[in-house]
């Protein structure tokens, strides 16, 4: 994918990791789902966030999620992923390891290099709610499950 405002420069895999990082982050500021936030920014949103990525990774995060808060106007809701039944686990993810897990989901299932549509189809699909409910083992099974679950619509 080329970055929109360099079209001579590919936008990298880490700039997609760092977008995956920061929605998740986002996501869990505000108490809402990834795909809330993801269907807020956009397509356009989404390429903006991907070109300018490599920019944004110098900056301290929570500025970023400030940024991101007020520019998408993203409403608090009340889902906190982060709550878990201490009787299956005893912790959750960071928002960099889920970062990680759905940059991998997304360049897996882009094989052309849309980003920004492999962004949104990854996050729109059911799965994410299985690999979200860190009660269950989703979020760390191989990566090739969790293609293999995408392509089905369920684990």
């Amino acid at each position: 994918m080329k970055n929109i405002y360099f079209p001579e420069e590919d936008i990298k895999y880490n700039d997609l990791f760092f977008v995956c990082y920061m929605i998740e982050r986002v996501a869990r500021h505000i108490k809402q789902r990834n795909k809330y936030v993801v269907q807020k920014l956009g397509k356009k949103g989404l390429e903006r966030q991907l070109s300018i990525a490599e920019s944004l990774h110098c900056l301290n995060p929570e500025k970023v999620v400030s940024d991101w808060v007020e520019e998408f106007k993203l409403e608090r809701g009340v889902f906190d992923v982060t709550k878990i039944d201490s009787r299956f686990t005893d912790r959750y993810p960071s928002e960099t390891q889920m970062g990680k897990i759905y940059a991998r989901l997304v360049s897996s299932i882009a094989t052309d290099g849309n980003w920004v549509e492999g962004v949104q189809n990854v996050y729109a699909s059911p799965i994410c709610d299985v690999i979200d409910n860190y009660n269950a083992s989703a979020y760390y099974e191989p990566s090739y499950v969790q293609v293999q679950a995408f392509y089905k619509g369920e684990f």
